[in-house]
């Protein structure tokens, strides 16, 4: 999601699902280490290995990892819809 026009603490929001917390552990721990590969540093994290959503803090750019039903919850893709959003798969 482009945040750049709305938001004054980041230009882009990445949201993805994970089945289960392991899953969510794996994924954050994997983007974590290819980005600090790149030089690119984690200012900050929130959630934890059995947790059911991860925020990661790139600081332009913010990584959410949800379990489903937390995602569904906490619907940032709805809660933010006026912004420019692009799906992968």
């Amino acid at each position: 999601m482009d945040m750049s026009k709305v938001s004054a603490y980041c230009d882009y929001f990445i949201v993805m699902s994970a089945n289960n917390s392991r899953q969510i552990k794996a994924i954050s721990d994997e983007i974590e280490e290819r980005l600090q590969d790149e030089g690119i540093r984690l200012w900050h994290s929130e959630g934890g290995s059995d947790a059911k959503w991860v925020l990661l803090d790139f600081g332009d750019c913010l990584v959410h990892l949800f379990e489903p039903d937390a995602r569904r919850f906490y619907d940032l893709e709805g809660l933010w819809g006026d912004v420019p959003q692009e799906r992968v798969s």
